[in-house]
């Protein structure tokens, strides 16, 4: 018998009325088999123990790894699926995106506004912005602070920079389930870089819109089916907030730094195919995309198919600026 970290899956579905566990047989494209870790009683008591009796949704720290966890009531009891979350956050020069992007990404680190990563359920969106941070981190040092709930990849830490210095991450839970409470703590606490797991609430909508026009590098995610709905997406939620429709445009475009929509794509391992738009991270210029996003009409297609031919070129995104 092996323990669960030594056991290779991706997920473990654990039945609690008769305390069996599934995962993927690595046979077959879809069917499981019985898993019986030596540990099981160990894992599956601390993956009980941790639900705080509201949110379904959670992680759990066992053995040096994350398991990123969503329980669920079926008819025969209490259901877990379970997400075996890697050792450590991969380098994003390793994800599959175009060299171009991924360079003009790691020069945005000493800017400040938001970078917001959208797409489907299992996008990769997470593994994304977590990777990125872990470069700037590594790159440029400072404090960084993340929000998120549940936790997925292992960012909290101490992170000695290439140029001398440190960078440190700490990672944190939402105080009592409050996005807003926890982004404003997180600016008390005067971080370089702040990361929100996902914006799912008007509060954490409208803290990540005046975060990201305060100084700060922001990263966060959203669900959405392309650009455009991702911006209209947040907006929607800041606006059934505390702000107007009109405040939460003007604050997105002062803010933007940059929005990536990505699917994954292939057979086996799967790559990130993606699609971008990006605001001149020098503010004090024009700049299109801006002026499209304060308007509240997003006519983003062209600045989108310009910008993507452009990098695919091996073209300055913004030439202006050299």
């Amino acid at each position: 018998m092996t323990t669960v970290t030594e056991t290779k899956f991706s997920d473990i579905y654990i039945f609690a009325a008769d305390r069996k566990a599934y995962i993927p047989d690595k046979r077959t494209l879809n069917a499981l088999m019985l898993f019986e870790p030596e540990d099981f009683d160990a894992f599956f008591n601390l993956v009980e123990s941790r639900w705080d009796g509201t949110n379904p949704s959670y992680s759990v720290y066992y053995d040096g790894i994350f398991y990123r966890v969503e329980r669920g009531e079926a008819i025969s009891g209490i259901q877990y699926c379970i997400r075996k979350m890697p050792s450590s956050t991969p380098s994003i020069r390793i994800l599959g995106y175009p060299a171009e992007l991924v360079n003009f990404l790691l020069g945005l680190r000493r800017s400040s506004g938001l970078i917001l990563c959208s797409g489907p359920t299992g996008s990769g969106k997470t593994t994304t912005i977590s990777s990125l941070l872990k470069e700037y981190l590594t790159k440029e040092g400072g404090f960084a602070y993340t929000i998120e709930d549940p936790t997925e990849q292992p960012l909290d830490g101490v992170y000695p920079v290439e140029t001398g210095g440190l960078g440190i991450c700490r990672q944190t839970l939402p105080i009592n389930g409050n996005w807003g409470e926890s982004l404003k703590s997180a600016l008390r606490s005067k971080p370089r870089y702040i990361m929100v797991g996902e914006i799912r609430t008007p509060d954490a909508a409208s803290e990540v819109l005046r975060a990201a026009t305060s100084g700060h590098l922001v990263f966060s995610t959203i669900h959405a089916n392309n650009i455009t709905d991702a911006i209209n997406s947040v907006v929607k939620y800041a606006s059934s907030g505390d702000m107007s429709e009109d405040l939460a445009y003007d604050l997105f475009s002062r803010g933007i730094l940059g929005v990536i929509h990505q699917t994954l794509v292939g057979k086996g391992i799967k790559k990130p195919q993606v699609s971008f738009v990006f605001a001149n991270p020098d503010a004090s210029k024009g700049d299109q995309v801006r002026a499209i996003i304060k308007t509240g009409k997003l006519n983003l297609a062209t600045p989108i198919e310009t910008q993507m031919t452009r990098m695919a070129r091996n073209l300055p995104l913004f030439p202006e600026n050299n």
